[in-house]
């Protein structure tokens, strides 16, 4: 008997569609696989439809803000209901771009130089940006899929550019640019899975890069078998630096100066047979239902409970020779 698995789709944020196709591509792949499915559209009202649901196991199928920052895995640790991908805590540094950086960099690994700038913040960006330069990469601090990214090349656009990004989480991410290409290393039951270079027809791969078509896709990258094997390393590093689980993809540039910079850390990855995990795994040998299989199986909780103290043999007693006292 297949497990009764509840795949959460939908959610709150402006990453929605993208978490409905992808919901819906694993809903056909465990129902291949044999197990029983129930779509649970996240929103108001989650917990009572998880209560209801009387599920074995949660797929999470949510991306960016609500669904992959830790708050409904929070919400799942209550319900005492394992679930797919990482926990509390990764879920939410991953999520805060500033704070994973400060976490890459205690971990040294390196990342692009850059800021945060609060909504407050957004009209002193000029002041905050001191000598970073441009052309520079403006972000939201807290999304994904690319949304509200923009490259600035002129001071002009700085503020404007800031202020767009804070719409979404009302923080943004000024980083430094960085050219090179784009690679992204998808990581399985902390394992490195494969890498694959985006070669996108913009100038950075953002939101229509990514979901309209254009960009060519290199599995393995079109780099030296050292260099791909340095660039998978430090995935893997950034992974554990966070304290990962499950799966997840990484981002990284490699700058034209030899030099491999990790970006960010994707715990919720878009996720349908034709998205980039996807297709590492395809070259990797896996197809997508057995894909989804694997990352079911990695379902689980945090250990929240009060652990058995280990058992201690006690030190052997040492006796000393006796001596006779003149």
């Amino acid at each position: 008997m297949g497990k009764r698995v509840g795949v959460l789709m939908g959610g709150w944020g402006e990453e929605r569609e993208i978490s409905l196709k992808t919901g819906e591509a694993v809903v056909a792949a465990l129902e291949s696989r044999g197990h029983q499915v129930t779509r649970v559209f996240a929103g108001p009202g989650l917990d009572r439809a998880l209560r209801s649901a009387e599920l074995d196991v949660a797929f999470i199928a949510l991306h960016g803000r609500m669904g992959e920052d830790g708050r409904v895995q929070g919400l799942l640790e209550l319900l005492e209901l394992p679930y797919t991908g990482s926990g509390v805590l990764a879920s939410a540094l991953a999520m805060n771009k500033p704070v994973a950086k400060k976490l890459f960099r205690l971990h040294n690994l390196p990342t692009p130089q850059g800021y945060r700038v609060g909504r407050d913040e957004a009209v002193a960006a000029l002041t905050l940006h001191g000598d970073l330069g441009f052309p520079c990469v403006v972000k939201p601090a807290c999304g994904g899929s690319s949304v509200g990214l923009s490259v600035v090349r002129e001071p002009e656009a700085l503020v404007p550019a800031v202020a767009q990004a804070c719409r979404f989480g009302g923080e943004a991410l000024v980083e430094r640019f960085v050219s090179g290409r784009e690679v992204t290393v998808g990581l399985l039951g902390g394992k490195v899975l494969g890498s694959c270079e985006v070669a996108s027809p913009r100038e950075s791969f953002d939101f229509d890069a990514k979901y309209k078509g254009g960009s060519r896709y290199f599995l393995p990258p079109r780099l030296s078998a050292t260099r791909v094997a340095n660039v998978e390393a430090l995935a893997l590093a950034a992974y554990r630096a966070l304290g990962c689980r499950g799966y997840a993809r990484v981002d990284l540039l490699c700058s034209d100066t030899d030099n491999d910079v990790v970006l960010e850390v994707n715990t919720l990855p878009g996720f349908t047979p034709t998205s980039i995990l996807s297709k590492i795994a395809a070259h990797a040998g896996l197809d997508f239902p057995e894909l989804v299989e694997r990352i079911l199986a990695l379902a689980t909780r945090d250990e929240a409970g009060v652990l058995d103290a280990p058992v201690v043999a006690p030190a052997p007693t040492v006796l000393e020779p006796h001596r006779a006292v003149s």
